[in-house]
């Protein structure tokens, strides 16, 4: 049995262009791109890279989200929060439960693992 799995080029996996379920565009006009490299057997984690382009989302997280910022500057602001910064090289938890903005500043690179 395998235990290992190595993420394959992103550049063979064809890319969901959709906005994500729960992200609503508030500002600007970004568009996001997601590419799902790994599904576990037993389907409760996902794994894969994600970009955008510029802009502001409105997002509710119902998982678990593990966030390895690649490229780009985000600020987050969890509804009636403070702001967080979020810059290449960074890493966080998004935990389920999540409403608040993700304004784009410079587009973003991500990897992700997401509990189902």
């Amino acid at each position: 049995m395998t235990h290992i799995f190595k993420h394959p080029d992103i550049s063979t996996i064809e890319p969901i262009t959709e906005d994500l379920d729960g992200w609503i565009v508030t500002e600007g006009n970004p568009s996001m791109k997601t590419w799902i490299l790994y599904t576990s057997n037993d389907k409760s984690m996902i794994s894969g890279y994600w970009e955008a382009t510029p802009g502001t989302y409105h997002a509710t997280y119902a998982e678990y989200e593990f966030v390895h910022m690649i490229k780009g500057k985000i600020i987050i602001t969890p509804d009636g929060e403070e702001p967080k910064e979020v810059n290449a090289g960074d890493a966080f938890i998004v935990e389920p439960g999540f409403k608040g903005t993700w304004k784009i500043l410079e587009t973003v690179q991500k990897h992700f693992d997401i509990k189902l």
